[in-house]
């Protein structure tokens, strides 16, 4: 089978390889949609352990059933998640499955994109899910990251009438204004500093939109007039750069939350106004990855329509062309979505 092996953004190969061969309890997929995510192209999180076959957003069919199997058939059409909780430790009992060892240890073999996945026992048995006939590949893998969306909604507690701002509207960021406009907040407001993703952003119900570059340090006034004259409940960061924390925290109202979806490379700190903070009852909180039940959410959103998703399809490329794929997804300009058909 043939599989993209990440060195680095530039640097990504096509190699021949075997197909994995399925042991007990286990499957093989053989992967029909695979979307690139941001944090592929993060190279101080990916390089170091380079190199290696990426891709977590997989949708495809059951090629292969080992023995012990007895819920999966070939030829079923399925959802693949590389992370799973054990649901036993600590962690997993109060609720903090994404902090679970086994689930930041676990993966498939080799890796999305590739042809064919081979599917460990643990994630067969409680992350594999069934995609519905009405449901694409393409809408299949968004499940993955909307599932990170919708821990991160759900810790945060977004509810109706909640004002959210978004700030960096790559697809983590659209996704998260799908979300809350299903949710019923009251009002969802965006950020961005390209001109194309502010006005997908307007797409995907954004009530208002602002160039964070253009705006700087007025964006706290531009909030208040889009909102009524308040700031907001919640801030959802979606681009780690300190000018974005920045402007995301002046534009808390007294008893929000501010959540960080994306992190600041390692190493980097933050000055946080604490006392400002502490004042003003702030939450600060972070959101990391997705928990089976969190993905069976997201899967509920896709395929009820509550959360729509195709259409941030903006390119879709061969296994071939993944190169491609991850210099229009690394440059961060004219692209929201790009899959790749294996």
């Amino acid at each position: 089978m043939r599989v993209a092996v990440y060195h680095d953004n530039s640097d990504i190969r096509i190699e021949e390889r075997d197909i994995p061969a399925v042991g007990f309890g286990e499957v093989l997929v053989r992967v029909r949609a695979s979307g690139i995510c941001g944090s592929d192209v993060m190279e101080w999180y990916r390089v170091p352990k380079a190199p290696i076959v990426l891709g977590h957003e997989v949708a495809g069919d059951i090629a292969e059933v080992g023995e012990g199997v007895d819920e999966w058939c070939v030829g079923d059409r399925v959802v693949v998640s590389h992370h799973v909780p054990c649901d036993e430790c600590h962690y997993c009992a109060t609720g903090s499955h994404t902090a679970c060892h086994t689930l930041h240890s676990t993966n498939f073999d080799p890796g999305g994109f590739s042809e064919y996945v081979r599917v460990p026992p643990l994630q067969t048995s409680k992350g594999v899910l069934r995609l519905p006939d009405d449901v694409t590949y393409e809408e299949g893998s968004f499940v993955e990251p909307l599932g990170c969306v919708v821990r991160a909604q759900m810790r945060a507690g977004v509810r109706a009438g909640s004002t959210v701002l978004v700030i960096g509207s790559g697809i983590s960021g659209l996704l998260h204004i799908r979300l809350a406009v299903a949710l019923g907040a009251g009002r969802v407001l965006a950020t961005d500093v390209n001109p194309y993703r502010l006005d997908w952003a307007r797409r995907a119900g954004a009530d208002a939109a602002f160039d964070a570059a253009a705006a700087g340090e007025r964006l706290p006034g531009l909030v208040r007039e889009a909102n009524g004259g308040c700031l907001v409940d919640l801030v959802m960061l979606c681009t780690g750069a300190p000018s974005a924390i920045a402007q995301g925290l002046a534009c808390l109202d007294s008893g929000a939350t501010f959540v960080f979806f994306a992190p600041p490379p390692p190493g980097e700190p933050y000055p946080m106004p604490m006392a400002e903070l502490w004042r003003r009852e702030i939450t600060v909180r972070t959101a990391y990855g997705a928990a089976p039940a969190d993905l069976a959410a997201a899967l509920d959103l896709i395929a009820t329509r509550r959360v729509r998703v195709d259409d941030f399809v903006t390119h879709r490329l061969p296994l071939e062309r993944i190169a491609e794929g991850f210099g229009l997804v690394a440059r961060a300009e004219e692209s929201v979505k790009v899959v790749v058909e294996p």
